[in-house]
C-alpha cells in the first residue's frame, strides 16, 4: 500500500524538500544515543544539550549540512585492552542529526561537565511582497510580432 503524504496536495507546490527533511528526522530520532535535551532560551533562541561524557573536544564534530545539524562523536582509541567487571557507561561512535528550519543558524557550541551545548538563533525574516503584472489579451495582441521569413 502506497504511503499518502500531507505534502501531496496540489496546494502545496514545491514542499517536497520538507517531506524529505521530516523523513530524515524520523530516521535519526529512532536512535537513542546520546541522550539530549532541547530548550527554548527565549523567543528566538534554542539550545540543544547532548550528554557526551567521556568524549573530549577533539572527539566531537559539529557541522551543518543542507539545513541539517550533525553532531558526530568518535570514541578515543584505548591504548590497552581493559577488562570490565561491569560496563554501564556507553562509549561508542555516534551521529545525531537535527533538521533546522529556514532561518535557524548555529551560534556556537561549547562543552562543559560532560555536556555539549549547541546554541541556535532564529533570524527574523522580513516578509516580502512581490507585485505580479497581469497581462490581458489586448496587451498581448497589441505587441508587434516579427516574422523571420
Amino acid at each position: 500500500m502506497a504511503r499518502m503524504s500531507v505534502f501531496s496536495s496540489p496546494l502545496l507546490l514545491g514542499f517536497e524538500h520538507i517531506e524529505q527533511m521530516i523523513d530524515r528526522a524520523n530516521k535519526s530520532s529512532a536512535e537513542g544515543y546520546p541522550p539530549y535535551n532541547i530548550e527554548q532560551i527565549d523567543q528566538n533562541a534554542l539550545q540543544i544539550t547532548l550528554a557526551v561524557a567521556g568524549f573530549s573536544e577533539n572527539d566531537l564534530a559539529v557541522t551543518v549540512e543542507d539545513n541539517q545539524l550533525c553532531i558526530r562523536g568518535k570514541t578515543p582509541s584505548s591504548s590497552g585492552e581493559r577488562v570490565y567487571l561491569h560496563r554501564g557507561i556507553a562509549s561508542r561512535n555516534f551521529t545525531r542529526s537535527f533538521v533546522l528550519a529556514e532561518g535557524i543558524e548555529v551560534k556556537n557550541a561549547r562543552q562543559e561537565n560532560g555536556l555539549l551545548h549547541i546554541e541556535l538563533q532564529r533570524k527574523i525574516l522580513e516578509s516580502k511582497i512581490k507585485k505580479i503584472k497581469i497581462n490581458s489579451d489586448e496587451n498581448l495582441s497589441s505587441q508587434k510580432t516579427i516574422n523571420l521569413d
